[in-house]
């Protein structure tokens, strides 16, 4: 716009002199040309993209296509979610705490005792507790940080779990007449383990007291444990845990640990006053079939809790990713 004007002042007002006169026709063509305004538009081109880049920052949303915002009920699902895995993230890791201390407690993980390692009930405390305790950590981590690779990984976890759950059951109606010898055979190794495992006398010693049993058939089938058995050389020779007896307790507060002592000498008439002559198997299915609705029970609220979980992470899943959903 100056060097316009300076043209124009010396077009009016030519100095003196030939030279001068002669660039009057050049400056009248200067000034006759339409004024152009490029620079302007594009001074405004760019004040524009300032702007626009400003808003940009301001909006995240005005770069592309952004999750909307979760709504009030979405926000209380995923809190919800977050605490109900922390619960059992927290279970877990007790029962993993639990199993692993009775383990060192025991001595089980030693070199001598690591055979005898499987049959420990200590393992299942561990097993369930590391497996519940590493999907609900997936689920809490997935639902606060929004991760859509932890909560798939959540849901096909417990997924895959409930299936196993229906399988286990339909084969358990399936071959249960097979899975009762195979009870008993485990059971006979429990007999077998009696004085070798705490975990397992403590167990066969509940059972005995709970159902008022004693072996597995009779109370005489303690004579296959080598410390039971009449040619035992130790004082237990022909005798039975103190759990088989009809009152294991001394003045009421005490077990008796001898009360069961040469009950195998005696004749079942005899020993019927000492200790109880029924197995336990027997005990042990009258009891299932008499639990049978708190067996079912049990297991819909499982299967419940398992469903909400799946519920409430898929909804979570759903306002994370909804763009993908909506594909």
């Amino acid at each position: 716009m100056e060097l316009s004007r300076t043209w124009l002042s010396r077009a009016r007002w030519p100095a003196a002199g030939g030279e001068n006169t002669r660039l009057l026709p050049q400056a009248s063509k200067l000034v006759e040309l339409p004024y152009s305004s490029s620079y302007d538009d594009d001074d405004d081109g760019l004040l524009a993209g300032d702007m626009d880049f400003s808003t940009a920052e301001q909006d995240p949303r005005a770069w592309g296509p952004f999750p909307p915002e979760p709504g009030t009920f979405s926000q209380c699902v995923r809190y919800l979610a977050f605490f109900w895995n922390l619960l059992f993230l927290l279970l877990g890791l007790l029962a993993l705490a639990v199993g692993v201390w009775g383990l060192l407690a025991k001595g089980s993980l030693q070199g001598e005792r690591l055979a005898l390692l499987g049959s420990d009930p200590m393992l299942l405390f561990v097993l369930v507790g590391l497996g519940a305790s590493t999907i609900s950590l997936a689920g809490c981590l997935g639902t606060l940080r929004s991760n859509p690779c932890l909560l798939r990984f959540f849901v096909g976890a417990l997924l895959t779990f409930a299936g196993l759950e229906a399988l286990g059951g339909l084969l358990l109606l399936a071959v249960w007449h097979q899975l009762q010898d195979a009870l008993r055979d485990v059971l006979l190794l429990c007999l077998l383990s009696y004085h070798d495992e705490p975990d397992l006398r403590f167990l066969v010693d509940e059972a005995q007291r709970s159902l008022q049993c004693c072996g597995l058939s009779s109370y005489r089938d303690w004579e296959a444990n080598p410390y039971f058995n009449c040619s035992a050389p130790g004082v237990q020779a022909c005798s039975v845990p103190a759990s088989c007896c009809l009152d294991p307790w001394q003045n009421g507060t005490l077990v008796n640990t001898q009360c069961g002592f040469g009950a195998l000498r005696l004749g079942d008439m005899a020993a019927s006053t000492v200790v109880h002559l029924g197995g336990c198997v027997a005990q042990l299915s009258a009891w299932l079939h008499r639990q049978a609705g708190g067996i079912a029970a049990g297991t819909a609220i499982l299967v419940l809790v398992e469903a909400a979980g799946v519920l409430m992470a898929l909804k979570v899943l759903r306002d994370v990713v909804p763009i993908v959903a909506q594909d």
